[in-house]
């Protein structure tokens, strides 16, 4: 038993590190799904409406189509939605970007609030239907309503619990996702814009998204055909309108990679289009512009309040205002980000001011990111010295007998390799959270992938060192070391994620590119972890079978 007692400690060791890399990795999920902002329960109040939301108004209505899941560059293709760029020849565009995670309930958050996710209160993940909380924050609808405008909103049944229902006119929704949902969303819709009787009509189109994630993805022909379909109902929906009185705008929640998904920070995800034709509209090409500039722009417009948590800009440029109304409002902007800057400020409690040598707007963001960098620092460097201490400590050990494990850790250095390899390049996978097309699907490839290279690796390791020869002892101590090594290199991702991001998301949103490493680290360890204890079994019993043979 006590020649035996280091293979007992590794083995206990494997088993605490499966252990709490499956604890940790839950709680770091379930972390996410429960995130609130600092503001939750300290929303801004919101303003005073404009007087042209019922006196001489820029435009009798919008109507929003948001095409989710759209591409930039699906959307400028003429071949495949020649409508919509026969629309953006008319009107004021651009190319709109977002921030992570590139998810459609944060996407339909910012898009509604006008603030960013770690602001927004709305998920951060996709919630099951009975998950999905009430914007807390002020939003377009909400406006709107107290505007005295009617609204009205055609679409996926999240939108039922994002939205506050009171400050809905008219509604339509539906659990479905491919053309036939789409095809009763503008059903739906077809009264409302024949009626005449609401200022404010949004319709959500789906099957875009639908192709991304289970008919192929961009690089699939399907997705090219459901964009096509959808030209066709944004032409439909033009049809009611008349561009001279109304106003439309096209955009999307978030773009999806080559293979399908989103959630991640790829630049393909986070870039969308904007297309704003109708009354009230400068036409032109315009600089870029953020997602969040579209809720206060459509405020603006239709006379409401800027939404009391919007981070974003007035498109003034875009917009037909004449210079009085251009400059009320202005001061209502800075009354807005004035408020919101002291609420934020006063939630996080380490006060920085407004740049006011910058834009109104953009020197708000700069001092609400500042104050939030200025905190998460302070919160690292507490944080840090764990990371560096387990990590120098057996690095040390290592160089010490470096000579008698070389074998074994360049084992180790060929997984981590190999994988990311396969990963990578030949799986095709990102290191972001849009490669998690269902956590089910994500943890099985991952842990499947890592079992059998690690296995793989074992195998060759052990025949060239020749261990099976020398006893069961020193073929399962070195197994253990093989694994240990592997562990090893796989906790620098982890602790690189707790240095930057903290055990678990608090009151910040983590580093999503970090977090998804160390993420992604913690699935492969727990599967490292079992199979390395089921090899040291095996090795010892190979090298005793080995031992009698001989």
């Amino acid at each position: 038993m006590k020649n035996n007692r280091w293979i007992i400690i590794g083995i206990a060791f494997l088993i605490a590190v499966a252990a709490s890399s499956y604890f940790w990795a839950n709680a770091q999920m379930d972390a996410l799904y429960a995130y609130r902002s600092l503001l939750h329960d300290t929303p801004p109040a919101p303003g005073e409406r404009f007087t042209w939301a019922q006196e001489e108004p820029v435009t009798r209505r919008v109507v929003f189509i948001l095409v989710d899941a759209l591409r930039n560059d699906t959307a400028q293709n003429a071949e495949v939605m020649p409508f919509l760029n026969e629309l953006r020849a008319q009107g004021a565009w651009a190319t709109s970007y977002s921030q992570p995670p590139s998810y459609s309930a944060p996407g339909y958050s910012v898009l509604g609030t006008g603030a960013w996710p770690h602001l927004s209160d709305g998920p951060v993940l996709n919630l099951d239907y009975a998950d999905i909380p009430t914007w807390t924050q002020d939003n377009l609808f909400s406006a709107l309503h107290r505007a005295g405008l009617k609204t009205a909103l055609s679409g996926y049944y999240w939108f039922e619990k994002l939205v506050p229902q009171a400050d809905v006119d008219a509604s339509f929704y539906t659990p479905d996702e491919d053309d036939n949902a789409d095809r009763n969303v503008v059903d739906a819709a077809t009264p409302w814009l024949e009626s005449g009787e609401y200022q404010f009509v949004f319709i959500h189109l789906d099957q875009v998204d639908y192709a991304g994630h289970h008919e192929g993805g961009p690089q699939d022909p399907h997705w090219d055909a459901a964009a096509t379909r959808v030209d066709g109902y944004i032409s439909e929906i033009v049809s009611l309108l008349d561009l001279e009185l109304d106003t439309v705008i096209i955009t999307s929640d978030h773009g999806q990679i080559p293979r399908g998904g989103h959630g991640g920070d790829e630049s393909i995800v986070l870039t969308e289009p904007f297309v704003l034709v109708g009354a009230g509209v400068v036409p032109g090409q315009y600089p870029d512009t953020e997602m969040v500039d579209i809720a206060p722009t459509l405020a603006a417009l239709l006379g409401a309040n800027i939404p009391a948590t919007s981070q974003g800009h007035v498109l003034f440029d875009m917009l037909a205002l004449s210079a009085e109304q251009k400059e009320i409002v202005a001061i209502a902007l800075e009354a807005q980000q004035r408020q919101l800057h002291s609420l934020y400020a006063e939630a996080i409690g380490d006060p920085l001011p407004i740049r006011e040598d910058m834009e109104f707007v953009t020197g708000t963001n700069f001092a609400i990111d500042a104050m939030l960098l200025q905190q998460q620092d302070k919160e690292r460097r507490m944080r840090f010295n764990l990371p560096l201490a387990l990590f120098v400590f057996p690095a040390y050990l290592i160089f010490r007998n470096w000579k008698k494990v070389r074998w074994l850790f360049s084992g180790a250095v060929a997984y981590f390799v190999l994988f990311n390899i396969y990963y990578a390049f030949i799986a095709k996978r990102t290191y972001s959270l849009s490669s998690v097309a269902s956590l089910e699907s994500f943890i099985q490839f991952n842990a499947v992938t890592a079992a059998l290279l690690l296995g793989a690796i074992w195998l060759v390791s052990m025949l060239k060192l020749g261990t099976f020869k020398n006893g069961p002892r020193e073929s399962a101590e070195n197994t253990l070391l093989l694994t240990t090594f592997t562990l090893y290199l796989l906790s620098l991702p982890v602790l690189w994620n707790y240095a930057v991001n903290g055990l678990v998301t608090t009151w910040f949103l983590p580093n999503f590119p970090i977090m998804f490493r160390g993420f992604l680290a913690l699935i492969q360890s727990i599967m490292l972890a079992a199979v390395g204890i089921m090899l040291t079994g095996i090795s010892a019993l190979v090298a005793q079978f080995a031992q009698k043979k001989s």
